[in-house]
């Protein structure tokens, strides 16, 4: 059966190659099916990431596990994968190192920071005692992830280092990013947060969340700072979502069988393959995983 790993070593490599691993949300048979057929066409090691409101929609957090590893086992995947809790609760947490995850993410960031520090230390442990990577999160991200509304904040790069000298394995810190699609108004990157906090943390690798609709150069200059590991899922969705809607629109439902779900739903599974695909270019991974 395919083997999940911790994303620890694909990120420390991503750091070191001055390139970024890409997280892709799954919410579903067919967003798990293209994401690791791409991932395994490209050579490149990927995170699946799973919020608790995907988690609970696939049938829990074992049903999640039982279904990428023996999909990984079917499709023959040889690259790296990383099954990632994306943006946990600390209950959320616990769920998935007893259902097999190999990755957590404890988002703290809206509690005092003491607090955060309290909850992450513990997860830390935990997380480590299981042979998982653990993410953490200081400075909330802006937009809505699954019904947290963020405004784009800009972490304190000192409230950085103390959630960093935990033992997390990588952090999510805020630096003017949101989730979703970006508005008109918004400012960009704040690339001086980004650097004070890459001189706080040293070697940490960093992720950028709400990777979609942020400029190619601004992704590139992020890599080029420390970031390692970069977030996406809007974009998968409203890829899929266009790709499905043009199938319909064109009527080819109606031709002859073309309403079987496994028609239906291929134009938009072929969308999130691209999707992967283009991203994982701008994010410099292709080919990775041989070296």
């Amino acid at each position: 059966m395919g083997r999940l790993v911790p994303a620890t070593e694909m990120l420390k490599k991503a750091l070191e190659g001055k390139y970024a691993i890409g997280h892709f949300n799954i919410n579903n048979l067919e967003w798990t099916k293209a994401i690791l057929t791409e991932a395994q066409e490209l050579n490149t090691a990927v995170i699946l990431g799973v919020s608790e409101g995907a988690g609970k929609y696939m049938c829990g957090f074992k049903t999640v596990t039982n279904m990428v590893e023996c999909m990984m086992d079917e499709l023959n995947i040889t690259v790296p994968v990383a099954l990632h809790l994306d943006h946990g609760t600390y209950e959320g947490c616990l769920k998935c190192i007893d259902a097999g995850f190999s990755s957590i993410m404890f988002d703290g960031s809206h509690f005092p920071i003491d607090e955060n520090i309290e909850k992450t230390k513990e997860l830390v442990r935990l997380a480590h005692e299981h042979g998982m990577s653990i993410e953490a999160e200081v400075g909330a991200i802006g937009g809505e992830e699954d019904g947290v509304v963020g405004k784009g904040e800009c972490a304190d790069p000192d409230e950085c280092k103390r959630i960093a000298d935990l033992g997390v394995d990588f952090l999510a810190a805020g630096i003017g990013n949101i989730h979703g699609v970006y508005p008109e108004n918004w400012q960009g990157l704040s690339f001086d947060t980004l650097a004070a906090i890459k001189e706080k943390i040293g070697d940490l690798p960093l992720v950028l969340h709400g990777g979609t609709g942020i400029p190619e150069d601004m992704i590139k200059k992020a890599i080029s700072l420390g970031v390692s590991k970069i977030n996406v899922n809007t974009e998968c969705q409203l890829a899929f979502a266009k790709a499905t809607r043009e199938y319909i629109e064109a009527g080819k439902d109606h031709e002859k069988k073309g309403f079987d779900p496994r028609k239906l739903l291929k134009p938009g599974t072929e969308a999130i393959m691209e999707t992967v695909k283009t991203k994982c270019e701008m994010f410099g991974s292709i080919g990775s995983a041989a070296k």
